[in-house]
């Protein structure tokens, strides 16, 4: 029988996984549109840029915030690198789309 610390670890791990799998989704999403972007002239309006700003803002903070818990694993701690330099990443390749759309 497991200790119930034993349960308890492994159910905070899952949901910390399954947050991250969210968090890589979002990602995901936002630099297909961040691309798509950079294919269609006019696509960065005022709105859309200051709405993908704020979403990138958000992704940032929460995965800088991150705490990981003292069990996960260096597969959990590389993800975690990875996704924070695609973070950085998407801030570099929205600013461009940005700049020539000459919003700012």
């Amino acid at each position: 029988m497991s200790m119930p610390k034993d349960n308890l670890q492994q159910e905070i791990i899952d949901a910390w996984r399954t947050y991250l799998d969210a968090m890589e989704q979002s990602i995901n999403s936002l630099d297909n549109q961040i691309t798509e972007a950079t294919e269609m002239a006019g696509y960065c309006t005022g709105e859309w840029c200051e709405a993908t700003e704020h979403v990138i803002d958000d992704l940032s903070n929460s995965l800088f915030s991150i705490h990981e818990p003292h069990w996960s694993n260096k597969e959990d701690e590389q993800r975690i690198k990875a996704l924070k330099r695609r973070v950085r990443d998407l801030y570099a390749n929205y600013r461009q789309v940005y700049q020539q759309a000459g919003t700012r």
